[in-house]
C-alpha cells in the first residue's frame, strides 16, 4: 500500500546503520539507504519530529548459532557506532539492541508512546533482518507504519526485494524517501 496520508506525530527510526554493518555491505544500495536515510533524518529534525537511531550490539545471550560471526561480546573498536553520514544529533534518541526487532527488550515502544508518537517511518539496514522485524513489531504495537523503501538496502536483493514487495504492503504503507518527505513538509 503506498503512503496515504502522516499522523500528527510521526517518528523516523533509523535500523542498523553503523559502521560494522554498512563496511561489511558496503555496495551502491547500501549507499544509497545511508543517503536516503541521512535526508529523511535531516528533514525529521529540521520539522521537529523524532529520529530515532538503533544499533546492534551483539546477539541475543544464549543463542544456537554461538560461534557464529557476530555471536561474541567481543565487537572490533567502532564496529557499534552509527556512521558518520547520520550526523547524531543531541535531540536524537539512541537505542541498542540484541535482536532483530528494534522493540524487543530496549524501550523503543515506551520512549515513542512517551514522545506521542502514532507513526513510524522505518529506514536502514538488513531489509529482510532488522528493518522487517521492526516492521512486524511496530505493527503488532499498533503504530501506522511506513517504509521508506529507498532508504532501505539488504546484503540479499532477492529477500530485499520479497521484504519490499510481499512483507510490508501487509504491513503498512510504502514510500520514497521523497513520497515521506513531501507528505510530511505538507502537513507542517
Amino acid at each position: 500500500m503506498t503512503l496515504t496520508a502522516i499522523d500528527p506525530m510521526p517518528a523516523l527510526v533509523v535500523i542498523d546503520l553503523q559502521n560494522g554493518i554498512v563496511r561489511a555491505h558496503s555496495n551502491t544500495s547500501v549507499t544509497a539507504s545511508v543517503q536516503q536515510s541521512s535526508h529523511l533524518a535531516a528533514e525529521f529534525r529540521r520539522l521537529g519530529l523524532p529520529v530515532v537511531l538503533v544499533n546492534v550490539t551483539g546477539r541475543a545471550p544464549g543463542r544456537t548459532e554461538a560461534g557464529r560471526p557476530g555471536s561474541t561480546d567481543t565487537l572490533p573498536p567502532g564496529w557499534a557506532d552509527l556512521v558518520d553520514a547520520l550526523e547524531v544529533r543531541p535531540t536524537d534518541h539512541l537505542i541498542s539492541k540484541r535482536r532483530r526487532s528494534a522493540f524487543h527488550d530496549t524501550g523503543l515502544d515506551t520512549l515513542l508512546r512517551d514522545l506521542g508518537v502514532t507513526q513510524i517511518v522505518l529506514a536502514g539496514i538488513s531489509t529482510s533482518g532488522g528493518v522487517e522485524s521492526t516492521a512486524r513489531s511496530a505493527s503488532d504495537h499498533g503504530y501506522h507504519v511506513v517504509l521508506a523503501t529507498d532508504a532501505m538496502s539488504d546484503p540479499d536483493a532477492d529477500a530485499h526485494h520479497h521484504s519490499v514487495g510481499r512483507v510490508f504492503p501487509k504491513l503498512g504503507e510504502t514510500a520514497t524517501t521523497a513520497e515521506v518527505v513531501k507528505m510530511i513538509g505538507a502537513t507542517r
